[in-house]
């Protein structure tokens, strides 16, 4: 695949992968076809920042780990009310960062 395209893709998705994968996914998208490149552009990836907004609101419920795909662990959440709050504020600074390594696992995937 073109360097140019790539950059493009990856110029989007900067926020929604972790920094230190960016050149991970570089190299697999250089060694991509067209429509696997595209399938990538194309994804449906979660939002870190709408994830951390529903951690601050609902975090307590688990709906942050369910919006990230964490089932066992929203399930957990929600029957405990969030370990009684503390699993709740220490997702406040985690959660961004889990929505990023999931969209990232998402897109090798794809790859």
């Amino acid at each position: 695949m073109d360097a140019q395209k790539v950059d493009n893709i990856l110029m989007t998705l900067k926020e929604q992968v972790p920094a230190e994968c960016i050149e991970d996914l570089r190299g697999r998208l250089l060694q991509a076809d067209d429509a696997k490149a595209s399938a990538v552009a194309a994804a449906s990836l979660k939002s870190p920042m709408t994830a951390l907004i529903l951690s601050l609101f609902l975090g307590s419920y688990g709906i942050d780990r369910f919006y990230a795909g964490d089932t066992i662990p929203g399930v957990i959440k929600l029957l405990t009310l969030g370990c009684c709050g503390i699993w709740t504020i220490v997702d406040w600074f985690l959660i961004m960062n889990i929505v990023r390594k999931k969209n990232y696992e998402k897109l090798v995937e794809i790859l």
